[in-house]
């Protein structure tokens, strides 16, 4: 990792809000809502238990892609409807989460894997890595474009789940979940109601890539020593998709959590993240911990402040 330029607590990015910032993902999303959803849900006896019903699910999205996920949710005789709907976001990953343990506690979860992931990339798959510098030069074509409406239309098939309660649908992830959790609560403002974000990935891109050699940051950096003459439709590009830009969007209640030693997302990114957010919010900063941005100490937090703001009527543990 580079040697650190002053406080990660006072750092600021160089990221700037594009004047039409807005404007481009109402129309992206505008564009989202006109596709019908077509939700499926196919039973998976072998990975269900006496307490959870687990589901393969896939939903249509933006270019005619079919994306897949795992849907959890408790039995009735276990737990009995409604459910808080819960999203669970993936991280730089090839596998979607299975969120049986979510479940368990009393959410209906959707672990969703938006196009490029395994399960989704019968007609995009970009390469692993390769997701990250897809298109990177235009933003109308680039792949987070797409990544990001796929998590939000898991929304939607959450909302069109009778057993689900739609006043409480949170959203949580860490690293890519991390950016996830905050991007999906932005454009999805209108109904999500909590989120929890670790380690949050995608935060000042570049800025990030000269704190960090890490992968999957030196995808950029990989691409950018290849072709430096592009250097400013990259920059260009990834202010329509930087994490930053999305934050004053949110309004739901928020927790961030990182690790202070990590070498993956630059806590900096995180601090900078933070300091943008305008809604009710909270940070868990925790020394000598990585990329896993303190998961021990974290996670019993993230439960509690989940289970605060959706009122799951699962047992502890």
């Amino acid at each position: 990792m580079q040697r650190r330029r002053g406080p990660a607590d006072q750092y600021g990015t160089s990221t700037v809000r594009p004047p039409d910032f807005d404007q481009f993902w109402a129309e992206v999303m505008a564009q989202a809502s006109e596709i019908p959803l077509y939700p499926s849900l196919e039973h998976v006896p072998m990975r269900s238990t006496e307490q959870v019903d687990v589901y393969e699910i896939g939903y249509d999205s933006l270019d005619g892609l079919r994306i897949a996920g795992w849907y959890c949710v408790p039995k009735e005789s276990y737990i009995p409807p409604p459910y808080p709907g819960l999203l669970i976001v993936p991280g730089y990953i090839s596998e979607p989460t299975l969120p049986k343990s979510w479940a368990r506690l009393g959410y209906a979860a959707v672990g969703v894997a938006p196009r490029g992931k395994l399960r989704s990339n019968r007609h995009f798959n970009p390469g692993y890595p390769g997701l990250l510098v897809h298109n990177i030069v235009d933003r109308h074509t680039y792949a987070y474009r797409g990544f990001y409406i796929d998590a939000c239309r898991a929304v939607d098939f959450l909302l069109s789940r009778p057993e689900v309660d739609h006043s409480r649908i949170g959203v949580h992830g860490s690293s890519q979940g991390g950016a996830l959790t905050v991007v999906t609560a932005a454009l999805r403002a209108d109904v999500i109601a909590c989120g929890a974000a670790g380690a949050p990935f995608l935060c000042g891109f570049l800025d990030a890539i000269e704190l960090t050699h890490s992968y999957p940051y030196e995808e950029i950096s990989e691409y950018l020593r290849r072709h430096p003459e592009r250097e400013p439709l990259v920059r260009e590009t990834l202010m329509y998709f930087d994490v930053i830009n999305f934050a004053p969007m949110v309004r739901c209640p928020m927790l961030v959590y990182i690790g202070l030693a990590d070498d993956v997302c630059p806590p900096e990114t995180g601090y900078a993240l933070y300091h943008v957010l305008s809604c009710p919010k909270e940070l868990l900063a925790y020394p000598r911990c990585a990329h896993d941005a303190g998961s021990y100490w974290a996670m019993p937090k993230v439960k509690a402040f989940l289970a605060e703001h959706l009122e799951p009527a699962g047992l502890p543990g």
